[in-house]
């Protein structure tokens, strides 16, 4: 496994580019303006007011400046293709072609497979101009101050403070065999292969050259001092993409019986998926505790896909709800990335819980300004202290970078934001005042909170 500087889903838009270059070919779309909500919706006090904001990201995969970066993401999901593209991320959407003209200068009415190797050149000259400063660069033309980036492990040009790591825990839940899980479905069949070579790398790093032979060792010289050891490191959270794997619903397993199964085949054998779960649902309250101890936080992926065989239901937000009701983990933030996606409605129900947390991350890509801004009244009418911008970038292949995602889940948020805020002042529910300081809530002041991040 070796992919190339387009790395994370670099497979999606090979795919589409395939399925849909007769559209492409055929249709031109003129560039969109980078402001699509008509100004009679908005306050344009407060747009421009939540325009000016500089925001923290909650989540990312931003690629540093190698080439060869592997480290953008632990489950590299374009091994799943083919599989359904929601429409806006889809290589004939305009705001592809609008975030084109706001970061590269873009000054064709159309975007299509060959404009985009035609002006590839460009875009080589621009990231070569501004070498090491290229991600910053991209923070500063999207008005992000900080970036929360998940990676393996950060790398050029992804540097402190303006980036900050969120490493991936998934691993660490299985140190037996896994033959069984991944039987499960033909996607996690292909996922799981991932994980066993983090779980190697984990080992590496604490100079291990096997897994101990007790649950009660493990926990101790694996886990925690991983954990420790990304905390070091600058390592702010640790995220879940546990929801391609297995459903989030983690019992409250006693060391017992999961040290009975981790002794039973750690040296051999394929445990049942019933025992393979209770240890896993031991381990991952167990990784929860000890972030929190650390002073991290715990990311969780909550939305319904992508993949032709994920569990839709298994990554319901209701299902974390005996976590969060935990006594022992009332310590440990809890954030929902992607805030459940269309289960947004349940995520407002947890965020009851005053552990918990939501963010917009992926909804920003995959979701129109109004069901954003449908989605964010709902959330900011209870609680707005919980709620953090995100972008989800990636990279979606050749010219197709980070930096876009970035650029167009920022614009989205904004327009939702400031749509969602104006609805509630012309209804009389806050005052353009605070709505003012409700968007500074969501766009940094949340986040800055939650992380210590020490911004004014």
């Amino acid at each position: 496994m070796k992919p190339n500087k387009s790395l994370y889903t670099f497979g999606i838009v090979v795919f589409y580019f395939l399925s849909v270059s007769m559209i492409l070919r055929a249709q031109s779309y003129p560039i969109v303006d980078d402001k699509p909500v008509s100004s009679p919706d908005l306050d344009p006090e407060l747009s421009k007011f939540i325009d000016n904001i500089k925001a923290v990201d909650n989540h990312s995969h931003a690629n540093t400046t190698d080439p060869n970066d592997e480290g953008s993401d632990a489950l590299p999901l374009y091994v799943l293709l083919p599989f359904e593209i929601p429409a806006r991320l889809r290589p004939n959407s305009p705001d592809w072609r609008a975030a084109y003209q706001k970061l590269y200068n873009y000054p064709g009415a159309s975007l299509t497979e060959q404009d985009i190797e035609a002006y590839a050149g460009n875009i080589d000259r621009l990231v070569r101009e501004k070498g090491e400063k290229f991600q910053e660069w991209v923070l500063d033309q999207t008005g992000i101050e900080i970036m929360l980036t998940n990676r393996t492990a950060m790398g050029p040009g992804l540097s402190s403070p303006r980036f900050r790591w969120v490493s991936f825990g998934d691993a660490l839940l299985y140190p037996l065999n896994t033959k069984l899980e991944a039987a499960t479905s033909p996607d996690r069949e292909k996922l799981f292969p991932f994980e066993e070579q983090h779980l190697k790398n984990y080992l590496t790093d604490l100079n291990m050259a096997k897994l101990p032979v007790t649950l009660n060792e493990y926990v101790k010289q694996v886990v925690t001092r991983t954990l420790e050891n990304q905390k070091e490191k600058g390592c702010v959270a640790i995220k879940f993409e546990v929801g391609f794997l297995r459903k989030l619903d983690f019992d409250d397993v006693d060391f017992k019986t999961a040290s009975k199964v981790y002794s039973k085949y750690i040296n051999g054998g394929e445990p049942s998926h019933s025992e393979y779960k209770s240890l896993q649902d031991f381990l991952f309250r167990y990784i929860a505790r000890e972030t929190g101890r650390l002073g991290m936080a715990v990311h969780i992926h909550s939305f319904p896909g992508p993949g032709n065989y994920y569990d839709a239901k298994g990554s319901d937000p209701l299902l974390l709800e005996p976590v969060f009701n935990d006594p022992e983990l009332k310590g440990t933030k809890f954030i929902l990335v992607h805030g459940g996606g269309t289960f947004s409605d349940h995520t407002s129900m947890m965020l009851w819980k005053p552990n918990v947390y939501a963010d917009i991350s992926g909804l920003t890509r995959f979701w129109t300004t109004q069901q954003l801004a449908n989605v964010l009244t709902e959330w900011l009418s209870q609680y707005p202290e919980k709620i953090l911008f995100g972008t989800d970038a990636a990279s979606f292949g050749p010219g197709i970078g980070w930096e876009l995602g970035a650029w167009i889940a920022s614009r989205t948020c904004r327009d939702a934001l400031a749509l969602a805020l104006t609805q509630m002042i012309r209804h009389n529910e806050i005052t353009r005042d605070r709505a003012m300081e409700m968007a500074e809530m969501v766009m940094r002041k949340n986040a800055n909170t939650l992380y210590d991040l020490g911004m004014n």
